[in-house]
């Protein structure tokens, strides 16, 4: 079984991008996010994701376990490659609808100095003071793109 074509929602998340200015051009697209309705639903992407790649953690957050997978194929956007995907369990009284919800770029410094650079966006700074991997977001009709100092998979190996 195959995961859903992301190359719509990717040529959405750059469309908007391009837009607003933001240049992401040298950042990485670290990973891709697949959000579902119901615990059922979680156990089955586990379940299909497991049989595309390989799990790198699965951890505890805000109540509900989120599973990040290696995907032995890449998803590919243009000149992109995105091998790692983050799956979400619902949380509870939070219903969200199917399909890939956010992407993350890594930047490499205080996500707040790289929001700076646009000060006219709309930021949410609320995750730029978690203790581990701070990230700001920009977020857009139905869905966001957070930007975030390191990549999950090595805040994973790290924490791990």
């Amino acid at each position: 079984m195959q995961l859903p074509d992301a190359r719509s929602f990717l040529h959405r998340v750059f469309a908007v991008l391009r837009s607003d200015g933001v240049d992401v051009s040298p950042l990485l697209l670290d990973h891709i996010c697949y959000r579902v309705a119901t615990a059922e639903r979680y156990l089955h992407w586990k379940d299909l994701l497991s049989k595309n790649g390989d799990l790198l953690g699965e951890t505890m957050i805000g109540g509900r376990p989120i599973s990040t997978f290696k995907l032995h194929e890449p998803i590919i956007h243009l000149d992109r490659r995105i091998t790692v995907v983050e799956l979400p369990a619902p949380k509870e009284g939070s219903p969200y609808i199917e399909g890939w919800e956010h992407v993350e770029f890594v930047v490499g410094i205080d996500p707040r100095a790289f929001a700076a650079r646009y000060p006219s966006l709309p930021w949410d700074m609320s995750g730029a003071d978690k203790a581990s991997n701070p990230d700001v977001r920009l977020s857009y009709d139905g869905f966001s793109v957070k930007f975030h100092q390191r990549s999950l998979e090595e805040v994973i190996a790290q924490e791990g």
